[in-house]
């Protein structure tokens, strides 16, 4: 069975110039009523897949990515390394039961992993 896309998310430096820009150029809201600050996006459309955006700082750096859905999250990150990934941020639980990952594949692009359901919401502390 194929992963597919679930989630997209969008990290830069400042959250506030990058919620006026999508917001400006492609009329998403968002929702930042959370302990992380993590921008849960409105599209205001139907269809498409769920995302967010955030200002994570220089640790993380900036990025876009997306995140497929697979099975066993150790299996994936194992597999992603044998083929010359490797592991970004490890499993981390979030608030939905789900618990994801990120890598960065051969050729330096951030990939996330998620296992659990679909939808993610902020990660818990």
């Amino acid at each position: 069975m194929g992963a597919p896309v679930v989630w997209f998310e969008i990290a830069g430096n400042d959250l506030a110039s990058l919620e006026r820009f999508y917001g400006q150029l492609l009329g998403w809201k968002l929702n930042t009523d959370n302990p992380m600050r993590y921008g849960m996006v409105d599209t205001g459309a139907e269809g498409g897949i769920p995302g967010g955006i955030y200002a994570p700082g220089d640790a993380v750096g900036q990025y876009v990515s997306f995140y497929a859905d697979v099975q066993d999250l150790e299996a994936s990150l194992a597999q992603a390394e044998q083929l010359g990934g490797k592991v970004a941020q490890p499993p981390i639980a979030l608030e939905s039961g789900a618990r994801t990952a990120m890598i960065v594949d051969p050729e330096g692009h951030r990939i996330g992993l998620i296992q659990g359901p679909a939808t993610p919401s902020v990660a818990s502390s």
